[in-house]
């Protein structure tokens, strides 16, 4: 997994830790909270991002992006979904216009 890409190594992690001990793995006890919780957390992230959007400090809205990615992850884990479905859905819409895939919904 050395020549896999950060995020896809994340994702590793996290679906690595999916069963692992609540009390020795902060993503098991996220995702032994339930996908609810999951949601909520990735919820927080994304506002904390949008925020340091606004403000304009890029090291502080880096930071963030980073929690959000994590924090998505998790929930996909939560709900049985990989980075690699997400990459699917992502090379199936490369051959659609955003304007067309957005008419299309």
């Amino acid at each position: 997994m050395s020549g896999a890409t950060p995020l896809a190594r994340l994702a590793a992690t996290i679906a690595a830790r999916k069963d692992a001990d609540p009390q020795a793995s902060w993503t098991a006890q996220l995702l032994s909270r339930g996908p609810e919780k999951c949601a909520e957390k990735f919820g927080e992230e994304a506002v904390e991002a949008i925020i340091e959007a606004v403000k304009g400090d890029r090291a502080r809205l880096t930071a963030e992006a980073a929690d959000v990615l994590y924090h998505l992850l998790v929930m996909l884990a939560a709900r049985d979904l990989t980075l690699a479905d997400v990459e699917a859905e992502l090379a199936r819409r490369e051959t659609t216009s955003g304007l067309a895939e957005k008419a299309a919904r």
